[in-house]
């Protein structure tokens, strides 16, 4: 079977609700607390790769840390990136990691699909 990796923070109803899913999907998985380890620049990049969006679209812009740091009119995707290294609560969540694949799981509903592809 192959092992699903999420970026999990236990905080968050659909980052729970998404190791639920998987538990009933009977998935091997790998948990990365990444608000607890957080990813490096180049881990940010090749997540950004199998997720094929921009450093924004992976940003969560309701952040009060992305008022602070007026995030809004920065448009270069390095110092995005950088940005949520340093403050990985920015990270949209859960992520889910397959075969060099991967989701943002929400909504949840789309995260069974994933597992089963």
């Amino acid at each position: 079977m192959t092992q699903i990796t999420i970026w999990h923070n236990p905080k968050c109803s659909k980052s729970r609700e998404a190791l639920s899913i998987m538990d009933e999907n009977s998935c091997e998985k790998e948990i990365v607390k990444y608000l607890e380890t957080n990813p490096d620049k180049e881990t940010i990049k090749d997540l950004l790769k199998m997720l094929e969006l921009s450093a924004r679209e992976l940003m969560r812009t309701k952040e009060d840390i992305y008022k602070e740091l007026n995030l809004k009119d920065e448009m270069n995707d390095e110092k995005l990136i950088e940005a949520m290294v340093q403050n990985p609560k920015l990270i949209e969540r859960p992520v889910l990691i397959k075969n060099g694949k991967a989701i943002i799981g929400r909504p949840t509903s789309i995260i069974a699909d994933f597992l089963n592809s």
